[in-house]
């Protein structure tokens, strides 16, 4: 249960404004500590944090420093900071020059950790929308779960709901190689894939984190359909939706439409029950079963995991559907990965059904927009990505999103267009989501089914388009 954490300490956020940073403000404050922080832009996480009582800068300068240090100086003042903070932010420059108390966002969302069953979900993919179910499933089945994750989960409509209970689902990053920095009650890799090529050099580099996440954690749940995880990774507990034999947790799909899977649940190779789960897609499926397979490692009945699972939902910007324009469906979704794009379009063609001249005219075409995020990634995964956008009917391709990043090797969104365009003629280079915006119904046609992709801005479309003048083509 609730363990008392460290009293006297003020906590201020250099970047609280990203999502894993303002959830475990959020955290802290509901825990009883105060709380500030500074960024330069303004969004519902921070005027979220004014309300809880955060003081809230919208400027990054020492100033800001010393107005913290003069208003709590009675307590210990923990200054945190994410890996995306550089050096030559002010804040940071003025902490680090006069030996200021400096924390990782991850010491402190550890520490948090230590006072509840803690159940942590890493991975390359899907960790966001694994936390989310695994989150609703224990709060709608033991009333005893709080939650820190990296995106808005339906059941609370925050990145952070923390009481006084005793279980803790969190989601980890493991980009900067912090993974280390966890022990967990139960850990849950969801996969392993090499990415994040600014930190990891290589795959074996990747899996050597994982591997101390695993040893740092008391028990392990791993997916067995991952190469990665089966091949380099030893537990009694693992789930799988392509098999069930020496298999703890299997779920194995029987239905697949856009609307729903249907599947044989299996415990230890014994069939249990079907499944009918309300949200579509293999990688989704996989997800859930992750989440069935740790609320049953910590007691929770199949018969109260099965009554909740209708109530299972995708967290926000994971194929969230935003709206139609004119008979142009539009979704949204966080796929930046080669991997992640393969599995979003092949979602998205469970949504696209033939048409006849007597309904809605031709058929549709699945349209693309995919916003590249950091140039790293794009160097090293150019090829991959081109394999995957390709399978659109349309690639539309924007501006590539830095994160912070410098272009030290001139790379460009045309780069992939030049190479799409091999595959597929239907493809183009955008400026941005104002270019998009400017011609979206010369770029679009009715019965379009369009997924907007990217981990950056690019999520800002729908409140774009929303805002034209006209709807009409």
């Amino acid at each position: 249960m609730n363990k008392k954490l460290i009293s006297k300490n003020h906590f201020h956020f250099i970047g609280i404004g990203g999502i894993g940073m303002s959830a475990i403000a959020m955290a802290l404050i509901k825990k009883g500590y105060s709380v500030s922080g500074s960024d330069l832009v303004q969004n519902k996480e921070t005027k979220s944090l004014k309300r809880l009582g955060a003081i809230i800068f919208d400027s990054q300068i020492k100033k800001n420093i010393d107005f913290v240090i003069s208003k709590f100086q009675d307590q210990t003042i923990n200054f945190v900071i994410s890996s995306a903070i550089k050096d030559e932010n002010e804040e940071l420059y003025f902490c680090k020059k006069n030996n200021l108390l400096i924390k990782h966002r991850s010491e402190i969302l550890a520490m948090i950790m230590n006072s509840y069953t803690s159940l942590s979900i890493a991975g390359s993919h899907g960790k966001t929308s694994t936390s989310t179910f695994l989150s609703t499933l224990l709060e709608l089945c033991t009333h005893d779960s709080s939650s820190i994750t990296g995106g808005i989960i339906p059941i609370y409509d925050s990145n952070a709901h923390i009481e006084n209970t005793k279980y803790l689902v969190t989601e980890i990053d493991e980009s900067d190689g912090t993974i280390k920095n966890y022990n967990s009650d139960i850990g849950i890799i969801n996969n392993i894939d090499f990415d994040h090529c600014d930190h990891y050099s290589n795959i074996d580099e990747v899996l050597s984190s994982f591997k101390k996440f695993a040893s740092n954690s008391q028990k392990l749940l791993i997916n067995y359909d991952c190469k990665f995880t089966k091949n380099n990774f030893t537990s009694e507990n693992q789930w799988s939706i392509k098999e069930r034999d020496n298999i703890a947790y299997s779920l194995i799909p029987n239905v697949i439409n856009k609307d729903k899977t249907i599947g044989k649940y299996y415990e230890h190779g014994k069939f249990i029950d079907n499944l009918n789960i309300p949200v579509p897609g293999l990688h989704n499926l996989s997800n859930i079963t992750a989440a069935i397979a740790a609320c049953r490692m910590v007691g929770v009945s199949f018969k109260e995991i099965k009554k909740n699972t209708e109530s299972l939902k995708l967290p926000k910007k994971r194929f969230e559907f935003r709206g139609e324009l004119n008979q142009r469906i539009i979704y949204d979704d966080y796929a930046h990965h080669p991997n992640e794009i393969k599995a979003t379009i092949n979602l998205a063609r469970l949504f696209i059904k033939n048409t006849n001249s007597s309904d809605r005219g031709e058929r549709g075409r699945l349209i693309a927009i995919f916003q590249p995020h950091r140039f790293t990634r794009v160097k090293q995964f150019i090829h991959e990505f081109v394999k995957e956008l390709s399978k659109a009917d349309v690639i539309y391709i924007t501006n590539i999103f830095g994160a912070g990043e410098k272009n030290i090797d001139n790379i460009d969104s045309q780069l992939i267009a030049n190479l799409i365009y091999k595959n597929n003629k239907n493809v183009k280079c955008l400026k941005d989501n104002y270019e998009i915006n400017e011609k979206f119904f010369k770029l679009t046609k009715k019965n379009d089914f369009i997924i907007n992709m990217g981990a950056g801005d690019c999520h800002n479309l729908w409140s774009i388009l929303q805002n034209k003048n006209t709807f009409n083509d």
